[in-house]
């Protein structure tokens, strides 16, 4: 075992978990879930089967990940954010095999609080904010805010708002890197 478990964490026969991960308490890893290397697995989470999480994920408390999320690697999720996987749930209604997917792209980062409508992905580098309920798809980079999300700006990899000049450049004032926006889409220049 190459990862951290705290005693009062479940984890269900099957999980495959990376090395140097932590496991929290109370959180509840289901079956068949993937955990990659250096993951931290916050207090009060449940993971449901087949989820995947890339390496370096950051899972916050009391957050819940139903079937049919993956994550890539770096992603944050804030405090008590929540997935679902069902657009139309009933309880007389046995919806088993008809979960909508989601995709959760490399470094970005979802807020507390925030709903995730299953089906709709979430681009690399976009930037979820607290209590945003999203109902549509977020694109690379994208700034996403309320309830229904909209997009409000664009965010570095570093997650500084992007100030773009007239030609559609803006720098990154942590990391320097430039990006060009053309065409509704943002791309990293480098520095």
């Amino acid at each position: 075992m190459n990862y951290f478990a705290h005693p009062t964490a479940v984890i269900d026969e099957g999980c495959i978990i990376g090395d140097n991960s932590k496991i929290w308490h109370f959180s509840h890893l289901m079956p068949a879930c993937k955990i990659g290397a250096n993951c931290n697995i916050g207090q009060n989470v449940v993971i449901a089967s087949d989820v995947e999480l890339g390496n370096n994920v950051k899972v916050q408390n009391n957050v819940s990940i139903y079937t049919g999320v993956t994550c890539a690697d770096d992603v944050f999720l804030g405090p008590s954010c929540v997935f679902t996987n069902v657009a139309n749930p009933r309880s007389a209604v046995n919806r088993r095999g008809q979960y909508a997917r989601t995709h959760v792209g490399k470094g970005a980062t979802i807020g507390a609080n925030a709903t995730i409508v299953c089906g709709h992905d979430i681009g690399e580098y976009a930037f979820v904010g607290a209590g945003a309920v999203i109902t549509k798809h977020v694109p690379a980079y994208a700034l996403v805010v309320g309830n229904p999300a909209k997009q409000i700006g664009w965010m570095s990899e570093y997650g500084h708002r992007l100030e773009f000049d007239k030609e559609g450049v803006a720098t990154c004032p942590e990391s320097r890197i430039h990006y060009q926006l053309a065409d509704g889409s943002v791309v990293n220049l480098g520095k």
